[in-house]
């Protein structure tokens, strides 16, 4: 990155952060949550609360969907996976509830997400993000992502079940597709050296396997096998799992919990947010799939996180690849 596209960098972070305003992570950084009625061998209640992001007090659109502010000539935009999460979280509360406009805010966000898929250039449907992002090198508009593609399935097999309108599975069965194909033919997937299979929220080369985007796609493999029983959708989620299995420890600093697999010399650390959110994922991995493992993963980082020096330690890394790498 050059010198001018590091102060550009750094005038964006400081707009989205520091900026008068609501920004897009008003609705991101709620406190990650597990939710207590969520089932694991039938479709049911979200694993995640989401509430939080059910009454995301941002801005919608004319038919009450969420638009995020980046700020900045970003600005107003809509996120397909903050769409899907606010739909999400609007669900679990009208299956405790009952209450009818929580289900209409689920179904019109699941309509927009039926309607809103469309053919990238390998013919495969995604939903695409219309504005260009920074992440290392910039994701130029449109881009899509396996967490995005996830995400959908998960709330599209929902508004199908509560239903039985069948064009929202019908969404789901092509969103799915893009699971069956690796990154460089236009799907999500990326197998590496060693056969493990990743699911990619951000599709870059080389790939970074983010911990969190990885985790919520794979739950949406795991409803779509809920929602029809296809085969492939079992055995893609058991592959993904072994791949968690083997390769969680990869994410271990010693005191703090990465957030990808970023390739570099110094290495991604996670934030606050997302340490405590792998270790929601982790331990809803573990209730998914009775792998002790993972919640064994998730005792260590709770207890990193408890520590005062390992979170002052978490902070000078993460800044210090800030600086070198963005």
């Amino acid at each position: 990155m050059s010198f001018s596209q590091r102060i550009h960098y750094y005038r964006r972070i400081f707009r989205t952060y520091l900026g008068p305003g609501k920004s897009q992570l008003t609705f991101w950084h709620e406190a990650p949550q597990a939710s207590s009625r969520a089932g694991f061998e039938r479709l049911g209640e979200y694993y995640m609360t989401f509430a939080e992001k059910a009454d995301y007090a941002g801005h919608y659109d004319a038919d009450g969907i969420p638009m995020l502010d980046y700020h900045g000539p970003i600005g107003l935009q809509y996120n397909p996976i903050a769409i899907a999460q606010y739909g999400l979280g609007n669900y679990n509360l009208y299956a405790q509830t009952g209450d009818a406009a929580r289900r209409g805010k689920f179904l019109a966000t699941s309509n927009w997400l039926r309607d809103h898929l469309e053919q990238n250039t390998s013919g495969l449907w995604v939903w695409m993000h219309k504005f260009d992002w920074e992440y290392r090198d910039t994701l130029k508009a449109p881009w899509y992502s396996g967490l995005a593609q996830g995400q959908g399935i998960s709330l599209l097999v929902r508004a199908h079940r509560e239903t039985g309108d069948v064009s929202y599975l019908d969404a789901a069965k092509r969103a799915f597709e893009s699971f069956s194909r690796n990154a460089r033919d236009g799907g999500v997937m990326v197998e590496d050296e060693g056969g493990d299979a990743w699911i990619e929220e951000y599709l870059v080369d080389p790939p970074t396997h983010i911990l969190n985007g990885f985790l919520w796609a794979a739950w949406g493999v795991h409803d779509f096998w809920l929602a029809i029983g296809d085969v492939r959708a079992k055995e893609l989620f058991a592959r993904v799992t072994r791949t968690l299995r083997s390769n969680v420890d990869r994410y271990d600093l010693g005191f703090w919990s990465l957030y990808e697999q970023s390739g570099t010399r110094l290495k991604m650390v996670a934030s606050p947010f997302y340490h405590r959110l792998h270790i929601v994922q982790l331990r809803i991995m573990e209730k998914m799939t009775s792998e002790k493992k993972f919640g064994e993963v998730a005792d260590r980082w709770e207890a990193y996180a408890r520590s005062p020096a390992n979170r002052a330690a978490a902070l000078c890394y993460k800044s210090a690849f800030k600086l070198c790498y963005y």
